[in-house]
């Protein structure tokens, strides 16, 4: 019986690490990191009567876009030359 639940914590557990996993590489999640990055430079901008607040905070929201789908060739190219076991 113990053998059963101990089965049973290591399937919760890998169920919890792929739901994990599949967030951290949504789109979902890419679309509102940037959508709040946007409004809050948006905001910062208006703060500092910076000109044209709703295009310039375009920059770093589209920055971070860019980053997101720059990252996995990086990763790959990592794992395969510069990751040590």
């Amino acid at each position: 019986m113990k053998q059963h639940a101990a089965v049973k914590k290591i399937l919760d557990r890998n169920a919890r690490v792929e739901a994990d996993k599949a967030w951290e590489t949504s789109k979902t999640r890419r679309a509102l990191i940037a959508g709040a990055t946007y409004l809050v430079v948006v905001l910062f901008l208006h703060l500092i009567n910076a000109p044209n607040p709703w295009l310039n905070a375009l920059v770093p929201a589209c920055a971070y876009i860019l980053s997101t789908l720059t990252l996995p060739f990086v990763k790959k190219w990592w794992l395969e030359k510069g990751y040590k076991k």
